[in-house]
């Protein structure tokens, strides 16, 4: 931003927040902040002091050690915050439940069952009536409330208002939604500070800035004059987190292991159309002021002013090769850069240089969606599609049900995955809440994926692969495939719907539009509501009037070419977003409708 806006003669004002870092005056001097404008505090200095307790246990194997925690949890709650609330952070979704039940099972045996609850059950029981889950609602009522990746929007909310009012005192929540959570509490409890990494088949720990976030919660200003945390971990990990915890840490920079996309974006906009063009954008970057300051951790032999100009030429000559060699851009005269098409659809749709060079060698004239979804399931942005422990046993089963098989599939691999999680939502398959998480992240790229794809397509003129790419968007955005009832697109039918549509020769969105209303109603037997959210849906289908004309068509010639005006007319304007209740993104300016 700042080269931009040395480029353009325009000042620019940035506001960068961040926690408290070591070497934050480099960050300054790369944003271009001046000293006093820059604020940087020691860990220690809090709203709210905190009170930090590190508690080992020397117990190798994950789930015993958490076994082994559960009673530690419990007696931690009753010796720092018997009345106020607290917070349990657990590795997974599946442990938040375990740990909830331990907890509660601990109060039984105390006999204080419902120690946790500040509310009479009968002020509970109307929040209870929303939840689906059963075991939330028990220990609800008991008053501990647990979170994860897999309780639906209006749950979530629901627990965090029962526990901010202070109706329940205890919330067990999964680490990943550390960032995510809207609650303070007197207490945190990190209870282990590992998690399973399916992509290594290995328990890893804890990013340190996910545990500072999580300690963070212990903060509540004007309500505590003090916050208390306990961190239960390995017996070897303690003094990492005495030193770790108690400390400013540095920050560094990873634009060098994905500096490929920023160049090609830069030189899509021409803001980069040379090397020395390259090598001077990099004078602007965090990565540039870092190498000098930490030589090591960008393997640089010196920092003299050789060794960092022999260091960003190397990287600016490599990089570059890479984009030539995946054809997203020229170089000539080996000085100057210019864009190629493969380039800007990368650039435009925001997608990985690996993954257009994928689409490029894999696309041909003869490629039908099966072939579509496997290619897009193998691009780069899916390779961090996380793997969890015992997954590979639900893949398996998930693989012999959907419609196109895989060939010796590997079900630790996330590229094999996203394939079959992109079938499954194409079939409308019911997933547990892990995968239905995953399925949405997958569904968030996807479309934009596809679009490169006819865009790859049409630059090389293959028509019929075109058209099956742009009916594939249409179908990951209504989750059905081509060959199912056009009717299943429209809201609250079931295939018993379809089945009675399709009995009386009803069999497009047309058919349900021309009908007259008694006969719709009894027919569909929806209920008024419902109704209204059909009739919302056909109005906004796209209706399309198609007319042509041959130019000169009384002087054509066999063999010789022939030019036809193709017009496409829509009745009415497109009056809002796409109604698609299965896809989680709004799609804006296109219509719900297949091709």
């Amino acid at each position: 931003m700042r080269y931009i806006s040395s480029q353009i003669e325009r000042p620019i004002r940035i506001v960068a927040l961040s926690s408290s870092l070591s070497n934050a005056k480099d960050v300054a001097h790369w944003l271009g902040c001046s000293a006093t404008s820059t604020f940087n505090f020691h860990p220690n200095v809090r709203p709210v002091p905190l009170e930090l307790h590190i508690q080992g246990f020397n117990i190798s194997h994950t789930q015993t050690r958490l076994l082994s925690m559960a009673k530690p949890v419990y007696h931690a709650i009753t010796k720092h915050s018997p009345k106020k609330p607290v917070i349990v952070f657990v590795p997974s979704r599946k442990q938040t439940r375990l740990t909830a039940i331990d907890i509660l099972t601990t109060c039984a045996a105390d006999i204080q069952r419902q120690r946790f609850l500040h509310c009479t059950e009968k002020d509970l029981i109307p929040y209870l009536e929303k939840l689906s889950d059963s075991t939330l609602k028990e220990t609800l009522l008991n008053g501990v409330g647990y979170l994860h990746e897999g309780l639906s929007p209006m749950e979530r909310r629901l627990v965090e208002q029962l526990f901010s009012s202070g109706a329940i005192q205890v919330v067990v929540a999964s680490r990943s939604l550390c960032w995510g959570m809207n609650v303070a509490a007197h207490l945190v409890i990190i209870m282990d500070t590992q998690y399973y990494n399916g992509k290594i088949h290995a328990y890893v720990d804890y990013p340190i800035y996910d545990v500072l976030q999580m300690v963070g919660h212990a903060n509540r200003p004007l309500q505590d004059d003090e916050g208390r945390c306990v961190i239960m971990c390995q017996g070897s990990k303690k003094d990492f987190f005495k030193k770790f915890l108690y400390e400013p840490l540095p920050v560094e920079s990873h634009l060098d292991h994905c500096m490929h996309d920023h160049f090609n974006a830069e030189i899509v906009t021409k803001t980069i159309e040379n090397k020395q063009d390259a090598v001077d954008y990099l004078t602007w970057t965090f990565l540039y002021r870092r190498m000098t300051q930490n030589p090591n951790y960008y393997n640089l032999q010196g920092i003299s002013h050789r060794h960092l100009s022999d260091h960003l030429s190397e990287l600016v000559e490599q990089t570059l090769s890479d984009l030539e060699q995946s054809k997203c851009i020229s170089i000539e005269d080996e000085m100057d850069v210019a864009p190629l098409n493969l380039g800007m659809i990368a650039a435009y749709y925001y997608i990985n240089y690996t993954t257009i060079e994928l689409f490029s060698m894999s696309l041909n004239a003869k490629t039908k969606v099966r072939g579509l979804i496997e290619i897009i399931s193998n691009a780069a942005e899916y390779e961090n599609i996380p793997i969890r422990h015992h997954e590979d046993n639900l893949l398996r089963q998930l693989a012999q049900k959907v419609p196109h098989k895989l060939n010796n599939p590997k079900f630790n691999d996330p590229h094999v995955k996203t394939n079959l999680l992109l079938q499954a939502h194409l079939s409308r398959m019911q997933l547990s809440a892990e995968l239905q998480s995953d399925t949405e992240e997958i569904l968030s790229k996807a479309i934009r994926l596809i679009q490169a794809c006819v865009d790859v397509l049409s630059s090389n003129g293959w028509l019929s692969p075109a058209l099956a790419a742009m009916e594939l968007a249409q179908m990951v955005t209504q989750a059905m495939w081509s060959k199912d009832s056009y009717l299943k697109q429209l809201p609250h039918f079931t295939s018993e719907h379809i089945k009675r549509c399709t009995d009386k020769g009803v069999e497009s969105v047309f058919d349900i539009m021309e009908m007259e209303d008694e006969e719709r109603n009894a027919l569909l037997q929806l209920t008024d509501s419902q109704i209204a959210d059909v009739a919302r849906f056909c109005n906004r289908y796209p209706n399309i009037e198609l007319s042509y004309e041959v130019v000169d068509k009384d002087s054509i010639r066999s063999g010789g070419p022939v030019v036809v005006l193709v017009q496409l007319e829509r009745e009415e304007e497109v009056t809002g977003p796409v109604i698609a209740p299965l896809f989680p993104q709004f799609r804006a300016g296109r219509s719900g409708s297949r091709l």
